[in-house]
Order: structure tokens, then sequence, then C-alpha cells
């Protein structure tokens, strides 16, 4: 995982630092209840989470940067096998179904992603 960063302060990463149909996690002070995020790269298009599954919370992945499955085309939690949408969060599979994870805003300028001050507090923008 990255080092902690301030939302908004500082660029998490460079886009090309998540490899397209990747994903990577973060330790971000003040998201969640333990600063766990996790983001999904589509192209250029980024997709942001808290990491924590709605189930019960547990983190996603066992693995450093493993959320997703093998496929790449769905978020998987490690704990239970929870399957979620990468577009919207949105439980398909398991002991979460119909409920979702809880989406962060972030931004890409200059090639850097930044997540955006009350991030925790706003809908998720894809990039």
């Amino acid at each position: 995982m990255s080092g902690q960063v301030a939302a908004g302060t500082a660029p998490l990463c460079r886009l090309d630092q998540i490899a397209d149909g990747g994903a990577k996690g973060f330790i971000v002070p003040g998201v969640g209840e333990t600063g766990d995020l996790f983001m999904v790269r589509q192209g250029d298009r980024v997709y942001a989470y808290v990491n924590s599954c709605p189930h019960i919370g547990t983190p996603l992945e066992f693995i450093d940067d493993k959320f997703l499955n093998r496929e790449g085309t769905l978020i998987l939690c490690s704990t239970h096998g929870a399957l979620f949408r990468i577009e919207d969060g949105a439980c398909v599979d398991g002991p979460c179904e119909g409920d979702r994870l809880e989406p962060l805003a972030v931004e890409v300028r200059d090639g850097l992603i930044y997540l955006r001050n009350g991030a925790a507090d706003t809908k998720i923008k894809s990039l």
C-alpha cells in the first residue's frame, strides 16, 4: 500500500501507477474508520471506494492490491466472496447482495490522481 496522505493536498499516485484494469490500495487518514481506500482503473476512468465490506466491515483484500476477481471484471471481498460492480460498488453476489461499497470522489489532474476534499461525503466521480 501507499504511504499516508491528506485528502486533496497531495496526489495519491500517478494514473499510470495503476495498471489499466487493475486496482491499488491506499491509507488516507479521515477516510472511513481506518483510512483504507482503494481505486480501480479502467482506461482513463478511476473508481474509488472505502476498503470495507458492507457485510461485516472487513478489508476486501487478503493480499495488498488484490481487489478484483480473476477476470478483473468485479471487485471481490476475499473474506466471504461477495462480488461488487466496479462502476458503482453495488454488491451483485454474496452475503451483502443489494448493498454497496462506500464510494469516494477522485479526480485526475495532469496525470495525477487526487482524493477530493470531503470525498467521504460525496458521490464517486469517475474519470
